[in-house]
């Protein structure tokens, strides 16, 4: 079962006075961080939902493996707006989805791991009674609420058509922390600081240099989705032609063909996978799912102490 991630990161941030994505959180920004949270998790795809300052998140995030859908119409409409975007795009990718805005940048990675591990309609993890973020919504809660056309957030269509609803305790407080206004900001601050490391795993393969990444993993997707190397390219924040030479480079390495492709058109023509390609991509999937695995397993036989 594949669970992926939408994250909201359209909205203005005008209670802050600065844009909320881009702070810093540590070494991080505050949309780094949260995209991380996913990934250590195994959560993909991730996509992010920018507008305010697209361009300027889109290019920070560029290679961190995510995608990008942009909501044109930002000012305009509310979170769940951008929401609606995400799962849109999301849904034919993954049998699950976790939502969350981009401004709760300190849930960890066991609340992600707990969350996984419980199949209802919608999953929220709780602390102390309170409700937060991130929430785990099954495909077909998602195929409902993309229909639906009532007042109100993406809580209201929840309530209207989720019948099986679980809430699962957390000891993390993360899960409620975010940041509208500088003395919030300031507060996360004080509490990543005091956050426990642990284990992030990228897995590249090698063959003279780097071969094959999680990047290069990515443009197969999208490929594979979008059936174009040039909606591919848009949608990883790279350039059309970036993209045609990360794949005519691949294919010269490996010896085989990763696509099929039909050359012209407006759109940039039509591409599919190929057996080897899509053997490829199935391939490196599996073996990174489980050098990740080892690495967390392992994690606290090696770092079984607080500094």
């Amino acid at each position: 079962m594949r669970t992926g991630a939408v994250i909201a990161a359209a909205g203005m941030s005008s209670r802050m006075g600065d844009f909320k994505p881009l702070m810093s959180m540590g070494a991080m920004s505050i949309i780094g961080r949260v995209i991380v949270n996913f990934q250590q998790a195994e959560v993909f795809p991730i996509v992010v939902v920018t507008g305010f300052h697209a361009e300027l998140l889109e290019k920070h995030i560029a290679k961190m493996g995510v995608i990008c859908v942009r909501n044109p119409n930002y000012e305009h409409t509310e979170m769940f707006d951008s929401a609606l975007l995400g799962f849109s795009f999301i849904r034919n990718l993954c049998d699950r989805v976790f939502f969350t805005p981009a401004d709760i940048p300190l849930f960890t990675y066991d609340t992600v791991r707990q969350l996984l591990d419980t199949v209802s309609d919608v999953t929220k993890p709780v602390y102390f009674n309170r409700e937060g973020h991130p929430v785990l919504l099954s495909g077909a809660l998602v195929d409902k609420i993309i229909k639906y056309k009532g007042n109100g957030g993406l809580k209201t269509a929840i309530d209207l058509y989720a019948e099986d609803i679980k809430l699962i305790a957390v000891e993390d407080e993360g899960i409620l922390l975010d940041a509208d206004t500088k003395e919030e900001y300031k507060d996360l601050l004080e509490r990543n600081n005091k956050l426990l490391f642990r284990p992030a795993v990228d897995v590249s393969l090698m063959r003279e240099g780097r071969l094959f990444d999680k990047n290069a993993a990515l443009l197969l997707h999208m490929v594979a989705y979008s059936g174009t190397v040039k909606v591919a390219s848009e949608k990883i924040g790279i350039s059309y032609s970036k993209a045609w030479k990360m794949l005519a480079a691949l294919e010269e390495r490996l010896g085989f063909p990763l696509l099929k492709r039909q050359h012209g058109g407006e759109a940039g023509g039509m591409s599919i996978l190929t057996e080897d390609g899509r053997k490829l991509l199935f391939c490196y999937e599996q073996y990174a799912k489980a050098v990740k695995k080892y690495a967390e397993d392992t994690f606290d036989d090696y770092f079984n102490w607080e500094p």
